[in-house]
């Protein structure tokens, strides 16, 4: 059986460097350490204002990753550029208008097939592994494979959400995402609100689950436990 990989976002160590200036916390400290202490991969999503994660981040950290790097973020053309120049293993497209504060939804790959189809065309004759961030729509889902995507990125904000009230109930239209994904020949990743309440039990349902990408729920943990135990404490969910 294959084991769902962690990757961690680092967003939230930028967020607090910025508000102060200058370089500390280090981010590419941050993701060494991270590395070190398990973690199988390490995710960045460089907005277009550069509030928490810079263009320059990501371009720094490209030479001290050694498990699985990861770009997410609205493809525009300065972002497009950036990936086709870090080459990272994979990159995540995100549909997010410039001005949210978190992403808030997974693409309508019906409406912007088109357009995916052209990016995932470039990224993919780069060799860059392309994933496409996405809700349990199972329609999207199905259309999501004509775009010549390798992986989707389930949005799992309404799972957490509802995980508290109903745990099984808020898990089936995940289960049945992936069981689509699975038909169709789609890799599956997840994140967004994953957390050390939640992730045990959803990673234990989601079939074929490759990755999960957290960022928010485990550099917050990590005030509490530290970055080693916290980065363990996460693993453990996932075995």
């Amino acid at each position: 059986m294959k084991v769902t990989k962690l990757s961690v976002n680092i967003n939230k160590i930028a967020t607090i460097r910025n508000a102060r200036g200058g370089s500390i916390p280090d981010v590419v400290l941050a993701a060494v350490r991270c590395q070190q202490y398990g973690a199988q991969g390490i995710t960045v999503h460089p907005r277009p204002d550069e509030r928490h994660i810079r263009y320059q981040d990501v371009r720094d950290l490209r030479s001290v990753i050694t498990t699985e790097f990861n770009i997410e973020g609205y493809p525009s053309q300065r972002f497009i550029d950036l990936v086709l120049e870090v080459r990272p293993h994979q990159v995540t497209l995100v549909p997010d208008s410039h001005d949210v504060i978190t992403s808030n939804q997974g693409w309508n790959v019906i409406k912007y097939e088109d357009f995916l189809k052209e990016v995932i065309k470039e990224f993919q004759y780069a060799g860059i592994r392309t994933s496409l961030f996405i809700e349990s729509d199972l329609t999207q889902i199905d259309r999501a494979a004509s775009t010549g995507i390798n992986r989707i990125e389930l949005y799992t904000e309404p799972y957490a959400r509802n995980y508290s009230q109903d745990p099984a109930k808020a898990i089936v239209p995940y289960v049945r995402a992936a069981q689509k994904a699975v038909e169709i020949g789609l890799e599956l990743n997840a994140g967004h609100d994953l957390n050390l309440a939640n992730l045990r039990y959803f990673s234990r349902h989601i079939p074929n689950l490759m990755e999960v990408s957290i960022g928010h729920a485990l550099i917050s943990d990590a005030l509490y436990f530290g970055l080693e135990k916290t980065i363990s404490l996460y693993l453990e969910q996932l075995k």
